[in-house]
């Protein structure tokens, strides 16, 4: 058996004490320990109580009704559901895909070039994410008007025939919304692929060019792959951003016209505070809260693949 104590001294009262390896066992436990509980209390529980509802009918006041899964099954059959969730991943290519495109050329142009004032321009591309999601639909509201700075500029060059009511119109308005989310991340993940670019050694480079490689050749075989797992971080925040955007919805068009900008996170709302369908309002919480961890779980497996 091991000695769990070490001795202090060397006579033979000397004070022996517990090991700090036994001792402080549990201190990393201890640390983590006001996080876990706030987590818990914020996050898992309503998440738990949220599933609990997804088995009932309930208005939200009075009693519940136990549904069993019927709630889910109407959500298979819920042609209105299944359009918002179209939807939805229509506003991944907006809020995800064009927005890493862009940062990562954005990002290589302006890390490999000798710019003045580069500090200046992080924080004004960045800008879009510490400004409140609802002033900046109020804001692309305006500019999106009939009568709105874009139409405006569109009419003094000569382009009448594209102004067009931009939030109105059943074919436009859920593109308007998605540049919206493209405008908000893109500045994200610029500034996130500039810092992985500036930890790529710089003798990469020098080597690549003694050996012939041009500008993109050193783009898709030094840049991209050593930026992978910031790429792989930026794809999951702002896929999480497009499955869950409800503000920028709700403010500037709230679902229409008609049905051709609903979203889930939007029909969440609408079912549990307009039509007082709680129960169904929370399966379909649940059911995007899947979605959503199984397309990021499949983006960081393909991202942290070597």
């Amino acid at each position: 058996m091991t000695d769990s104590t070490a001795t202090t001294g060397g006579g033979a009262g000397a004070r022996r004490l517990p090991r700090p390896g036994r001792r402080f066992r549990f201190a990393p436990y201890a640390y983590v320990a006001p996080a876990l509980v706030l987590y818990g209390a914020f996050m898992l529980w309503p998440l738990g109580r949220a599933a609990r509802y997804s088995f009932f009918e309930w208005d939200g006041l009075g009693d519940a009704t136990f549904a069993g899964l019927d709630n889910y099954r109407d959500i298979l059959h819920d042609d209105r559901l299944h359009e918002a969730f179209r939807h939805a991943f229509v506003l991944i290519f907006f809020f995800s895909i064009l927005p890493v495109v862009i940062g990562l050329v954005l990002a290589a142009f302006l890390s490999r070039s000798h710019v003045r004032g580069l500090g200046f321009f992080r924080s004004v591309i960045f800008l879009p994410q510490v400004i409140a999601m609802v002033v900046v639909a109020v804001t692309w509201r305006q500019i999106y008007a009939p009568d709105g700075p874009l139409n405006t500029l569109l009419r003094l060059v000569g382009l009448d025939r594209f102004a067009r009511p931009w939030l109105g119109d059943y074919t436009w308005t859920l593109p308007a919304v998605g540049l919206v989310g493209t405008w908000v991340s893109t500045g994200l993940v610029t500034v996130l692929l500039m810092a992985g670019m500036s930890k790529v050694p710089k003798e990469l480079y020098e080597a690549a060019r003694l050996d012939g490689a041009g500008f993109v050749r050193e783009f898709f075989a030094i840049t991209l792959p050593s930026v992978r797992g910031e790429v792989t971080v930026a794809l999951t925040l702002t896929i999480v951003a497009a499955l869950k955007t409800f503000d920028l919805v709700y403010v500037t068009t709230s679902g229409g016209p008609g049905t051709s900008t609903t979203v889930p996170s939007y029909e969440v709302y609408r079912r549990a505070f307009e039509l007082g369908e709680v129960g169904s309002a929370a399966a379909i919480g649940i059911v995007l809260t899947l979605v959503v961890f199984a397309i990021n779980a499949v983006v960081n497996l393909i991202g942290n693949r070597r």
